[in-house]
């Protein structure tokens, strides 16, 4: 029974998680547009981090409360989740193009910081303040990136904020405050569960809390193929993978040191390697296509089975 109870704090944190950040990202962008900052700038910033508020607070939280390996476990896991399975499921419904920018620069970069993120981990053991600071580093210079790459495109300014400000901000704040005990709600839950089955935290982190986390983008990917509207999508889960790592342990990092475990060298592997997949996936048709996202899936089912095994 208590278990039970567990699981249903598990799903209400998850919800809390989804619901919290998509009141966030409404409100703070409302504001910004509100007060005039270009639409460009509120993409790139407060929607694109918003999306990234449920990794966040889990690992943040996750850090602070001890529970570390959920705190890594959870970026790598969505990290790899978003590639095999979100882009497997999206590539299995419907070819899913490419942009020229995300093959040659965007996804080398996710690679790139990847092998970052395993260097500083492994070298002493944790992610610290120092590390915090390079992830940090390479996240401005990121932003610098798309706000060149986005100047040169599309530069449609949205209307204005009908809405009062007092309402935007009571948005936001809510939004900010349901994500924070959601994940509050949600670590508390996983690693209950891990310690009643005889999980490892590490386990929950990668797989439960992972998909958890990134529902915003399974739903929003599948969604869009469903559509016909896909052909940003790996675009999407290339910069929230981007977003994840550099934005949220790079965060996290600053706040309190995170312990990196050795055993997640082979998590960040595989989280490479699905990187690697898929560029070699798209980098001759500039679209992702069935028999690839096929690959993926059974690339996800084979990572599922060492983790229990």
């Amino acid at each position: 029974m208590e278990l039970l109870i567990q699981v249903v704090f598990l799903v209400v944190g998850f919800t809390m998680l989804v619901k919290g950040a998509d009141w966030f990202v409404e409100g703070a962008a409302g504001i910004a547009v509100k007060f005039g900052i270009p639409q460009l700038v509120v993409g790139l910033t407060i929607v694109a981090m918003g999306t990234s508020a449920p990794e966040a607070a889990v690992s943040i939280t996750g850090a602070m409360n001890g529970a570390a390996d959920i705190a890594v476990g959870n970026v790598l896991g969505s990290n790899i989740l978003n590639v095999l399975i979100i882009l497997g499921l999206t590539g299995f419904i419907t070819n899913v193009a490419i942009q020229k920018s995300t093959l040659m620069v965007e996804m080398p970069f996710m690679l790139g910081i990847t092998v970052v993120f395993a260097i500083v981990g492994l070298n002493d053991g944790n992610v610290g303040f120092v590390d915090g600071i390079i992830l940090w580093a390479l996240f401005i210079v990121y932003l610098a990136y798309l706000f060149v790459l986005a100047k040169k495109g599309n530069q449609e300014e949205e209307e204005p904020e009908e809405r009062p400000v007092w309402k935007l901000i009571l948005l936001g704040v809510v939004g900010a405050a349901i994500v924070v005990w959601g994940a509050d709600i949600t670590v508390e839950a996983a690693t209950t569960i891990a310690s009643a089955l005889g999980l490892s935290e590490r386990f929950i982190g990668l797989t439960i809390v992972a998909l958890g986390t990134s529902l915003p983008e399974l739903v929003t990917s599948v969604t869009a193929a469903r559509k016909g509207n896909c052909d940003i999508a790996i675009g999407n889960i290339v910069g929230s993978n981007i977003f994840n790592i550099l934005f949220v342990i790079g965060t996290s990092s600053l706040i309190i040191p995170i312990i990196f475990e050795a055993t997640f060298l082979v998590d960040a592997i595989v989280a490479l390697a699905s990187g690697v997949l898929l560029w070699v996936a798209t980098v001759r048709k500039k679209m992702l296509t069935r028999p690839w996202a096929i690959l993926m899936l059974l690339g996800y089912a084979a990572y599922f089975v060492y983790l229990i095994s």
